[in-house]
Protein backbone atom coordinates (compact mmCIF):
# COMPACT_ATOMS: atom_id res chain seq x y z
CA UNK A 1 0.00 0.00 0.00
CA UNK A 2 2.79 2.38 0.93
CA UNK A 3 4.61 1.48 -2.29
CA UNK A 4 1.58 2.49 -4.37
CA UNK A 5 1.31 5.73 -2.42
CA UNK A 6 5.00 6.49 -3.01
CA UNK A 7 4.69 5.75 -6.73
CA UNK A 8 1.66 8.05 -7.06
CA UNK A 9 3.49 10.81 -5.17
CA UNK A 10 6.49 10.60 -7.51
CA UNK A 11 4.14 10.71 -10.51
CA UNK A 12 2.40 13.84 -9.23
CA UNK A 13 5.71 15.55 -8.49
CA UNK A 14 6.92 14.76 -12.01
CA UNK A 15 3.81 16.28 -13.57
CA UNK A 16 4.07 19.36 -11.36
CA UNK A 17 7.71 19.80 -12.34
CA UNK A 18 6.81 19.55 -16.01
CA UNK A 19 4.08 22.14 -15.68
CA UNK A 20 6.42 24.52 -13.91
CA UNK A 21 9.11 23.96 -16.54
CA UNK A 22 6.72 25.09 -19.27
CA UNK A 23 6.52 28.52 -17.68
CA UNK A 24 10.16 28.82 -16.67
CA UNK A 25 11.25 30.47 -19.92
CA UNK A 26 15.00 30.82 -20.61
CA UNK A 27 16.36 34.31 -20.00
CA UNK A 28 17.38 34.78 -23.64
CA UNK A 29 13.76 34.34 -24.76
CA UNK A 30 12.71 37.42 -22.80
CA UNK A 31 13.97 40.48 -24.72
CA UNK A 32 15.03 43.77 -23.14
CA UNK A 33 12.74 46.76 -23.73
CA UNK A 34 13.24 50.37 -22.66
CA UNK A 35 10.58 53.11 -22.79
CA UNK A 36 12.91 55.79 -24.17
CA UNK A 37 16.52 56.95 -24.33
CA UNK A 38 16.57 58.22 -20.73
CA UNK A 39 15.80 54.74 -19.44
CA UNK A 40 18.77 53.10 -21.15
CA UNK A 41 21.60 51.82 -18.95
CA UNK A 42 25.13 52.97 -19.84
CA UNK A 43 26.66 50.66 -22.47
CA UNK A 44 29.28 48.17 -21.23
CA UNK A 45 32.84 49.40 -21.66
CA UNK A 46 33.79 46.23 -23.52
CA UNK A 47 30.79 46.30 -25.89
CA UNK A 48 31.82 45.26 -29.40
CA UNK A 49 29.35 45.40 -32.28
CA UNK A 50 29.06 42.26 -34.40
CA UNK A 51 30.97 43.63 -37.42
CA UNK A 52 33.19 46.24 -35.78
CA UNK A 53 36.35 44.27 -36.58
CA UNK A 54 35.84 44.93 -40.30
CA UNK A 55 37.26 48.44 -39.81
CA UNK A 56 40.71 46.79 -39.68
CA UNK A 57 40.33 46.04 -43.41
CA UNK A 58 40.33 49.72 -44.42
CA UNK A 59 42.28 50.26 -47.64
CA UNK A 60 42.46 46.60 -48.55
CA UNK A 61 42.29 45.90 -52.30
CA UNK A 62 42.60 43.20 -54.93
CA UNK A 63 45.76 41.09 -54.75
CA UNK A 64 46.35 41.62 -51.02
CA UNK A 65 46.18 39.06 -48.24
CA UNK A 66 44.90 40.25 -44.87
CA UNK A 67 43.51 38.57 -41.79
CA UNK A 68 39.76 39.09 -41.53
CA UNK A 69 38.93 38.86 -45.23
CA UNK A 70 37.65 35.31 -44.65
CA UNK A 71 35.03 36.68 -42.27
CA UNK A 72 34.08 39.45 -44.68
CA UNK A 73 33.55 36.83 -47.40
CA UNK A 74 31.16 34.98 -45.09
CA UNK A 75 29.28 38.26 -44.51
CA UNK A 76 28.97 38.89 -48.25
CA UNK A 77 27.87 35.33 -48.89
CA UNK A 78 25.19 35.64 -46.20
CA UNK A 79 23.66 38.63 -47.95
CA UNK A 80 23.84 37.20 -51.47
CA UNK A 81 26.96 38.81 -52.92
CA UNK A 82 29.18 35.71 -53.02
CA UNK A 83 28.37 32.15 -54.00
CA UNK A 84 31.40 30.32 -52.67
CA UNK A 85 32.73 28.35 -49.73
CA UNK A 86 36.29 29.53 -50.38
CA UNK A 87 36.66 31.65 -47.26
CA UNK A 88 40.34 32.57 -47.43
CA UNK A 89 42.13 35.78 -46.47
CA UNK A 90 43.02 36.47 -50.12
CA UNK A 91 41.49 39.48 -51.86
CA UNK A 92 40.66 37.62 -55.07
CA UNK A 93 38.67 38.59 -58.18
CA UNK A 94 35.39 37.20 -56.86
CA UNK A 95 35.67 39.33 -53.72
CA UNK A 96 36.40 42.44 -55.78
CA UNK A 97 33.35 41.77 -57.96
CA UNK A 98 31.15 41.22 -54.88
CA UNK A 99 32.31 44.49 -53.32
CA UNK A 100 31.55 46.40 -56.53
CA UNK A 101 28.02 45.01 -56.56
CA UNK A 102 27.61 45.92 -52.89
CA UNK A 103 28.84 49.45 -53.56
CA UNK A 104 26.38 49.91 -56.44
CA UNK A 105 23.49 48.72 -54.30
CA UNK A 106 24.38 51.12 -51.49
CA UNK A 107 25.07 54.12 -53.76
CA UNK A 108 28.81 54.15 -53.04
CA UNK A 109 31.75 54.78 -55.38
CA UNK A 110 32.24 51.54 -57.31
CA UNK A 111 35.95 51.06 -56.64
CA UNK A 112 36.04 47.39 -55.67
CA UNK A 113 38.23 48.43 -52.75
CA UNK A 114 37.46 48.46 -49.03
CA UNK A 115 37.48 52.22 -48.60
CA UNK A 116 36.28 53.92 -45.42
CA UNK A 117 32.73 54.67 -46.64
CA UNK A 118 32.19 51.09 -47.80
CA UNK A 119 33.32 49.63 -44.49
CA UNK A 120 31.24 52.14 -42.53
CA UNK A 121 28.18 50.91 -44.40
CA UNK A 122 29.11 47.25 -43.93
CA UNK A 123 29.45 47.71 -40.16
CA UNK A 124 25.97 49.19 -39.72
CA UNK A 125 23.23 47.10 -38.08
CA UNK A 126 20.95 45.62 -40.69
CA UNK A 127 18.20 43.22 -41.66
CA UNK A 128 19.16 39.56 -42.02
CA UNK A 129 17.34 39.11 -45.34
CA UNK A 130 19.75 38.87 -48.27
CA UNK A 131 20.03 41.77 -50.72
CA UNK A 132 20.39 39.29 -53.58
CA UNK A 133 18.22 36.16 -53.31
CA UNK A 134 19.30 33.11 -55.33
CA UNK A 135 21.20 35.44 -57.63
CA UNK A 136 18.02 36.83 -59.20
CA UNK A 137 16.51 39.51 -56.97
CA UNK A 138 18.61 42.63 -56.36
CA UNK A 139 18.16 45.92 -54.57
CA UNK A 140 18.34 48.01 -57.74
CA UNK A 141 16.38 46.32 -60.52
CA UNK A 142 16.05 49.58 -62.48
CA UNK A 143 12.32 49.39 -63.29
CA UNK A 144 11.18 52.59 -65.01
CA UNK A 145 8.22 54.47 -63.54
CA UNK A 146 5.53 55.74 -65.90
CA UNK A 147 6.19 59.38 -65.12
CA UNK A 148 7.18 62.48 -67.04
CA UNK A 149 10.09 62.84 -64.63
CA UNK A 150 11.69 59.60 -65.92
CA UNK A 151 12.72 58.55 -62.43
CA UNK A 152 13.54 54.97 -61.48
CA UNK A 153 11.88 52.73 -58.89
CA UNK A 154 14.29 50.83 -56.68
CA UNK A 155 11.94 48.57 -54.75
CA UNK A 156 12.29 44.84 -55.35
CA UNK A 157 10.43 41.60 -54.74
CA UNK A 158 11.40 38.10 -53.77
CA UNK A 159 11.88 35.68 -56.71
CA UNK A 160 8.50 34.93 -58.24
CA UNK A 161 6.93 38.01 -56.58
CA UNK A 162 5.04 36.04 -53.90
CA UNK A 163 2.10 37.74 -52.19
CA UNK A 164 -0.67 36.84 -49.76
CA UNK A 165 -3.86 35.67 -51.52
CA UNK A 166 -6.13 37.26 -48.90
CA UNK A 167 -6.37 40.88 -47.77
CA UNK A 168 -7.00 40.21 -44.07
CA UNK A 169 -4.02 38.79 -42.16
CA UNK A 170 -3.82 37.71 -38.53
CA UNK A 171 -0.70 38.02 -36.39
CA UNK A 172 0.29 36.64 -32.99
CA UNK A 173 3.22 36.73 -30.56
CA UNK A 174 5.27 33.86 -29.14
CA UNK A 175 4.12 33.33 -25.53
CA UNK A 176 7.64 32.73 -24.23
CA UNK A 177 8.61 36.34 -24.98
CA UNK A 178 6.08 37.64 -22.43
CA UNK A 179 5.39 40.86 -24.34
CA UNK A 180 3.20 43.44 -22.65
CA UNK A 181 0.56 45.64 -24.28
CA UNK A 182 2.97 48.56 -24.69
CA UNK A 183 5.33 46.49 -26.82
CA UNK A 184 2.45 44.98 -28.79
CA UNK A 185 1.16 48.48 -29.55
CA UNK A 186 4.43 49.22 -31.39
CA UNK A 187 3.74 46.29 -33.71
CA UNK A 188 0.17 47.47 -34.20
CA UNK A 189 1.43 50.90 -35.21
CA UNK A 190 3.88 49.34 -37.67
CA UNK A 191 1.15 47.21 -39.27
CA UNK A 192 -1.07 50.30 -39.53
CA UNK A 193 1.56 52.08 -41.61
CA UNK A 194 1.26 49.41 -44.31
CA UNK A 195 -2.52 49.07 -44.13
CA UNK A 196 -2.91 52.84 -44.55
CA UNK A 197 -1.51 52.68 -48.09
CA UNK A 198 -2.90 49.30 -49.21
CA UNK A 199 -6.06 47.21 -49.14
CA UNK A 200 -4.59 45.01 -46.37
CA UNK A 201 -6.03 44.65 -42.86
CA UNK A 202 -4.12 43.18 -39.89
CA UNK A 203 -5.78 41.61 -36.87
CA UNK A 204 -4.07 40.45 -33.67
CA UNK A 205 -5.02 37.01 -32.36
CA UNK A 206 -4.04 34.93 -29.34
CA UNK A 207 -4.08 31.76 -31.47
CA UNK A 208 -0.39 31.65 -32.30
CA UNK A 209 -0.47 28.24 -34.00
CA UNK A 210 -3.00 29.30 -36.65
CA UNK A 211 -2.01 32.96 -37.11
CA UNK A 212 -0.87 34.00 -40.59
CA UNK A 213 2.05 35.96 -39.11
CA UNK A 214 4.02 34.57 -36.16
CA UNK A 215 6.26 37.01 -34.27
CA UNK A 216 9.03 36.07 -31.85
CA UNK A 217 12.29 37.24 -30.27
CA UNK A 218 15.16 34.72 -30.33
CA UNK A 219 18.91 34.59 -29.85
CA UNK A 220 21.73 32.84 -31.70
CA UNK A 221 20.80 29.71 -33.64
CA UNK A 222 17.04 29.37 -33.19
CA UNK A 223 16.27 26.65 -35.72
CA UNK A 224 15.39 28.51 -38.93
CA UNK A 225 18.85 28.47 -40.51
CA UNK A 226 19.31 32.21 -39.91
CA UNK A 227 21.22 32.52 -36.63
CA UNK A 228 21.46 35.87 -34.86
CA UNK A 229 24.90 37.24 -34.07
CA UNK A 230 24.63 39.44 -30.98
CA UNK A 231 24.44 43.19 -30.43
CA UNK A 232 24.15 45.55 -33.43
CA UNK A 233 24.68 42.98 -36.16
CA UNK A 234 21.67 41.31 -37.73
CA UNK A 235 18.69 42.90 -35.98
CA UNK A 236 15.86 40.78 -37.38
CA UNK A 237 14.67 38.81 -40.37
CA UNK A 238 11.38 37.83 -41.95
CA UNK A 239 10.34 35.34 -44.60
CA UNK A 240 8.42 35.96 -47.80
CA UNK A 241 4.72 35.08 -48.22
CA UNK A 242 3.12 32.86 -47.21
CA UNK A 243 5.65 31.84 -44.53
CA UNK A 244 4.65 34.62 -42.14
CA UNK A 245 7.62 34.27 -39.77
CA UNK A 246 9.10 37.44 -38.19
CA UNK A 247 12.06 36.93 -35.86
CA UNK A 248 13.91 39.62 -33.89
CA UNK A 249 17.21 39.36 -32.01
CA UNK A 250 16.59 39.27 -28.25
CA UNK A 251 20.19 40.39 -27.61
CA UNK A 252 19.44 43.98 -28.69
CA UNK A 253 18.40 46.83 -26.42
CA UNK A 254 14.98 47.58 -27.92
CA UNK A 255 13.56 51.08 -27.37
CA UNK A 256 9.80 51.66 -27.47
CA UNK A 257 10.02 55.37 -28.27
CA UNK A 258 13.21 55.84 -30.23
CA UNK A 259 13.09 59.62 -30.60
CA UNK A 260 16.48 61.33 -30.20
CA UNK A 261 18.41 58.11 -29.71
CA UNK A 262 21.45 59.46 -31.58
CA UNK A 263 24.48 57.16 -31.59
CA UNK A 264 23.77 54.53 -28.96
CA UNK A 265 23.84 50.77 -28.64
CA UNK A 266 20.02 50.75 -28.64
CA UNK A 267 17.64 50.05 -31.52
CA UNK A 268 14.28 51.67 -32.25
CA UNK A 269 11.79 48.80 -32.26
CA UNK A 270 9.21 50.23 -34.66
CA UNK A 271 11.84 51.10 -37.28
CA UNK A 272 12.89 47.47 -37.49
CA UNK A 273 9.35 46.07 -37.33
CA UNK A 274 8.06 48.31 -40.16
CA UNK A 275 10.93 47.09 -42.34
CA UNK A 276 10.39 43.41 -41.57
CA UNK A 277 6.65 43.65 -42.25
CA UNK A 278 7.59 44.78 -45.75
CA UNK A 279 9.37 41.44 -46.21
CA UNK A 280 6.42 39.52 -44.75
CA UNK A 281 4.27 41.12 -47.43
CA UNK A 282 6.67 40.33 -50.29
CA UNK A 283 9.01 43.31 -50.65
CA UNK A 284 12.76 42.86 -51.00
CA UNK A 285 15.34 45.52 -50.26
CA UNK A 286 15.50 48.97 -51.85
CA UNK A 287 18.59 51.01 -52.70
CA UNK A 288 16.77 54.24 -51.76
CA UNK A 289 18.42 55.31 -48.52
CA UNK A 290 15.30 57.07 -47.22
CA UNK A 291 13.12 54.04 -47.90
CA UNK A 292 11.95 51.87 -45.02
CA UNK A 293 13.10 48.86 -47.10
CA UNK A 294 16.74 50.04 -47.23
CA UNK A 295 18.66 47.10 -45.66
CA UNK A 296 20.50 48.89 -42.86
CA UNK A 297 19.89 51.56 -40.26
CA UNK A 298 22.53 53.45 -38.25
CA UNK A 299 22.50 52.65 -34.56
CA UNK A 300 20.32 55.15 -32.73
CA UNK A 301 18.33 56.12 -35.84
CA UNK A 302 14.55 56.07 -36.28
CA UNK A 303 12.90 55.42 -39.66
CA UNK A 304 9.20 54.53 -39.60
CA UNK A 305 7.48 56.61 -42.27
CA UNK A 306 7.05 54.87 -45.64
CA UNK A 307 8.95 56.48 -48.50
CA UNK A 308 7.41 56.86 -51.95
CA UNK A 309 9.47 53.88 -53.15
CA UNK A 310 8.01 51.69 -50.37
CA UNK A 311 4.46 52.83 -51.17
CA UNK A 312 4.77 52.21 -54.89
CA UNK A 313 6.28 48.77 -54.33
CA UNK A 314 3.62 47.53 -51.92
CA UNK A 315 0.74 49.02 -53.92
CA UNK A 316 1.98 47.17 -57.01
CA UNK A 317 1.39 43.94 -55.06
CA UNK A 318 -1.85 44.70 -53.19
CA UNK A 319 -3.44 47.78 -54.69
CA UNK A 320 -4.16 51.16 -53.11
CA UNK A 321 -6.27 51.90 -50.06
CA UNK A 322 -9.23 53.95 -51.43
CA UNK A 323 -8.83 56.37 -48.54
CA UNK A 324 -5.10 56.90 -49.00
CA UNK A 325 -3.92 60.35 -50.05
CA UNK A 326 -0.26 60.53 -50.97
CA UNK A 327 1.75 63.25 -49.24
CA UNK A 328 3.87 65.66 -51.24
CA UNK A 329 7.07 64.23 -49.79
CA UNK A 330 6.48 60.72 -48.38
CA UNK A 331 8.95 59.67 -45.73
CA UNK A 332 10.00 63.16 -44.65
CA UNK A 333 7.93 63.45 -41.49
CA UNK A 334 9.50 60.95 -39.10
CA UNK A 335 12.54 59.53 -40.86
CA UNK A 336 16.12 60.60 -40.31
CA UNK A 337 16.67 64.17 -41.45
CA UNK A 338 18.06 64.29 -44.98
CA UNK A 339 19.42 67.77 -45.50
CA UNK A 340 20.18 67.05 -49.14
CA UNK A 341 16.45 66.79 -49.86
CA UNK A 342 15.75 70.06 -48.08
CA UNK A 343 18.64 72.29 -49.09
CA UNK A 344 18.48 71.44 -52.79
CA UNK A 345 14.94 72.70 -53.47
CA UNK A 346 15.41 75.74 -51.23
CA UNK A 347 18.57 76.86 -53.00
CA UNK A 348 16.89 76.20 -56.34
CA UNK A 349 14.15 78.66 -55.42
CA UNK A 350 16.66 81.23 -54.17
CA UNK A 351 18.75 81.07 -57.35
CA UNK A 352 15.60 81.28 -59.47
CA UNK A 353 14.47 84.46 -57.70
CA UNK A 354 17.94 85.98 -57.97
CA UNK A 355 18.08 85.26 -61.70
CA UNK A 356 14.64 86.78 -62.20
CA UNK A 357 15.69 89.91 -60.28
CA UNK A 358 18.77 90.35 -62.47
CA UNK A 359 16.67 90.12 -65.64
CA UNK A 360 14.22 92.68 -64.20
CA UNK A 361 17.04 95.16 -63.45
CA UNK A 362 18.55 94.72 -66.89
Amino acid sequence: MSLHFFTALVFLLTISSSVLTIHAFPADFVPKFFPNISSLPPPPKNLTAAWESFKNLTGCRSGETREGLDRLKKYLREFGYLNTENFTNDFDNSLESAIKTYQRNFNLNTTGELDEKTLTQIQRPRCGVADIVNGTSTMNPGKSKSSSLHTVAHYSYFPGSPRWPQNTLTYSFAAENQLDDTVKSVFRSAFDRWSTVTTLTFLQTDSYSIADIKIGFYSGDHGDGEAFDGVLGTLAHAFSPPSGRLHLDSAENWVINGENLKETSAVDLESVVVHEIGHLLGLGHSSVEDAVMFPSIPSGARKVQLDGDDVEGIQSLYGTNPGYVASANPGSQENETNFGNVVGPVWGQVLGLAFGLVLFIL
